[in-house]
């Protein structure tokens, strides 16, 4: 089943007069359960790329569809709508909310979608003990390590039974064994669950990880493959 289709996307970003294209006519189809690397140089339009995927911008050309829905028209109250119970997102700067514990950050995504405090903690807990992280679930982010941080995010990210994670930069201020690590959880979740994840990177120990790999020069797919 297809997760996510562009169809002729271009985003063109426009500071008074002088216009920068950062995607110029992509086509691109995801399938359920990929885990695939968007790859490329800076400025080549990766984050643009997974921003229109995970509705917090629009394209200025072209159709962006997500599980067969058209979201290129939809308005902000319903992408949000449509984010909240169908995307997770990590982030290169983990992005937990200072003051909440890790356990607090996890359980945020439910408390937002309506669910019922029991299974807020069944779900939070299993997604603790999932990253590897259970033991840490009192701690505040400005106590732990940037490697645990980040394993939070994971588990944030998929706290709602998302279809599909994307992930921007998820080990570049992690070291090169936490970013290992990192990169191994979300591979057992991605076999575990079936998650469809999305990760944009230009470090090829992540890029090894992928098994599609997506090549962007400027703003355009340059290569698509996938790897066994």
């Amino acid at each position: 089943m297809k997760v996510i289709e562009l169809q002729d996307v271009t985003r063109i970003y426009q500071v008074g007069q002088v216009e920068t294209p950062a995607l110029r006519g992509v086509d691109l189809t995801i399938e359920e359960g990929e885990f695939t690397a968007i790859v490329g140089p800076s400025g080549s339009g990766k984050t643009t790329m997974l921003q229109l995927m995970g509705c917090l911008d629009r394209p200025t050309g072209g159709r962006v569809h997500i599980k067969g829905q058209d979201v290129t028209q939809l308005n902000p109250n319903k992408r949000a709508d449509l984010r909240k119970g169908t995307i997770g997102f990590v982030f290169q700067f983990f992005a937990l909310i200072p003051g909440l514990t890790a356990y607090e950050n996890v359980e945020l995504p439910l408390l937002l979608s309506g669910a019922k405090k029991a299974e807020r903690r069944e779900r939070v807990n299993e997604l603790l003990e999932a990253v590897g992280i259970s033991d840490r679930a009192r701690h505040r982010p400005d106590q732990m390590s940037g490697g645990e941080q980040q394993r939070v995010a994971i588990a944030r990210a998929l706290a709602t039974h998302p279809v599909l994670v994307l992930a921007d930069e998820p080990t570049a201020n992690l070291d090169t064994e936490n970013g290992r690590q990192i990169m191994e959880i979300m591979v057992r979740l991605n076999q575990e669950t079936g998650t469809t994840f999305i990760f944009a990177t230009h470090d090829p120990r992540v890029i090894s990880f992928a098994r599609r790999v997506v090549t962007l020069r400027d703003g355009q797919v340059s290569e698509n493959s996938k790897h066994t």
